[in-house]
């Protein structure tokens, strides 16, 4: 059968993709790609793993607009680049640092410019749309209403999302593993308790959790310690699940979840105050304010634990990223001695200090698996666009952590003016219970059975 005409020319056209750019590569000094390029055209650059499928002119348009990680990111969130697996995508991400030192001269650019025309035609010269999903800065930084829609723009996605995603416990931090191979389940729940036994929480203690999430710790911090808790989120959603998690608990009368930033809360002192998860919301120019704010809600001799993401290298990270725009806008991490440096600043006494890095990669590699195996049911609830930024951002964040790029710490503060009841060895800080499955108090509600989103 002879081929049509219409074939013929698609097929006298197959090399040339590949074949400009890597003419075009190679006239600024990059012969050799870390990575194979697939295009649209089939013709491929590379002959071995991982490969990148640049499945449209698009890719090249975003990369033009923003020659740096948001190119990336918008080729990526848009499906204009995309790869054959995840063993493909993580293994192009732990190349993050290959061009690292690389610097295009004017002329460099000049050539790549018009070998992109070349490839991609004239229309790149007009800026694709921008992903719907990306999220817009508005208003002043850590203002009260900037704030709440950066955490609504992460948060508010959907509850059944979350999930698929976190499992029965609805906690969105790092788990707490007895050994590689447990489940997430059980690792959560001897986080929640090593939160609990930290904080030495006693039947009748008012604990505040700020940043609350969908009530897990409340829940489980009144269940088996008999505390009275209220928690504080500036998320709708998350707020109307925790409330209708606390109730099927039968802890209404013990937990109170609010829509509310901790900088609004004026019914203090606690006796606990636990932040999990939160401050890196914060921002690093308001930790100073976050810990007076702790402060003044912490009664003399009351403890405060901290558990938050730190970076683990002193240099700013650029302000425009991927995980900026589309995962945590407005979001910063910075070493941990930044918090404890305002935590000792406000008038709190640093009083232990645990690193947990092992476990968030544990951690995000269960939520991964959670997400590829009801990879339809999310992508019916919340787009195949946040369901690829979700994808992307956790296998990131696994391999930041397993590479030192970043840490988490748990920081345990106690508020000066009257006897803290931390033992006098620091061996004795944390009960041997810690973890262990514990036995509810007799205070509290013995009705476990909590629902999660539907």
């Amino acid at each position: 059968m002879q081929a049509s005409p219409t074939l013929l020319r698609l097929r006298s056209r197959r090399p040339r993709l590949a074949h400009a750019a890597r003419e075009a590569l190679a006239s600024i000094g990059l012969n050799n790609l870390p990575v194979t390029l697939r295009f649209w055209d089939g013709s491929v650059l590379g002959g071995g793993d991982p490969v990148v499928e640049v499945r449209s002119p698009e890719a090249i348009a975003h990369l033009l607009h923003a020659p740096n990680q948001i190119g990336l990111a918008r080729g990526w969130v848009t499906g204009a680049l995309d790869v054959r697996s995840d063993a493909d995508l993580e293994a192009i991400i732990r190349l993050r640092g290959a061009f690292d030192g690389v610097a295009l001269s004017a002329r460099d650019r000049a050539t790549l410019l018009a070998t992109a025309l070349r490839l991609a035609g004239p229309g790149i010269l007009k800026r694709p749309p921008i992903p719907a999903i990306e999220a817009p800065r508005q208003g002043r930084l850590h203002s009260l209403a900037r704030d709440k829609a950066a955490i609504q723009h992460h948060y508010d996605v959907s509850n059944h999302f979350y999930e698929l995603l976190l499992g029965p416990s609805m906690v969105y931090s790092c788990a707490y593993f007895a050994d590689p191979g447990e489940s997430l389940e059980a690792a959560q729940e001897r986080k929640l308790e090593l939160i609990c036994a930290k904080l030495r929480l006693q039947p009748g203690e008012r604990l505040l959790d700020i940043g609350c999430g969908w009530g897990s710790l409340l829940i489980h911090a009144a269940r088996n310690h008999g505390v009275r808790g209220v928690g504080v989120t500036l998320s709708d959603a998350q707020a109307a699940l925790a409330r209708e998690r606390v109730a099927a608990a039968g802890l209404a009368d013990r937990i109170e979840v609010r829509v509310q930033d901790y900088r609004e809360l004026d019914d203090g002192p606690f006796d606990k105050i636990a932040s999990v998860g939160m401050y890196e919301h914060v921002g690093r120019g308001e930790y100073d304010h976050y810990a007076r704010t702790v402060h003044a809600l912490l009664k003399p001799g009351g403890l405060f634990l901290n558990h938050g993401i730190a970076r683990l290298h002193s240099e700013a990270p650029d302000k425009d990223t991927f995980i900026y725009r589309y995962v945590f806008p407005d979001g910063e991490l910075s070493p941990v001695t930044d918090v404890m440096t305002s935590l000792q600043g406000a008038g709190l006494e640093v009083r232990d200090v645990e690193s947990l890095r092992e476990h968030y990669p544990l951690t995000l590699r269960r939520w991964v698996a959670n997400l590829h195996a009801r990879h339809d049911e999310a992508v019916a609830e919340i787009g195949l666009e946040r369901e690829r930024v979700w994808r992307l951002y956790m296998l990131a964040s696994a391999l930041g952590f397993e590479a030192g790029d970043v840490t988490v710490y748990q920081t345990l503060t106690t508020r000066p003016g009257a006897p803290h009841g931390l033992p006098l060895r620091r061996e004795g800080a944390v009960p041997r219970t810690a973890g262990r499955l514990p036995t509810p108090s007799p205070d509290a509600v013995a009705d476990e059975r909590v629902p999660i989103a539907r």
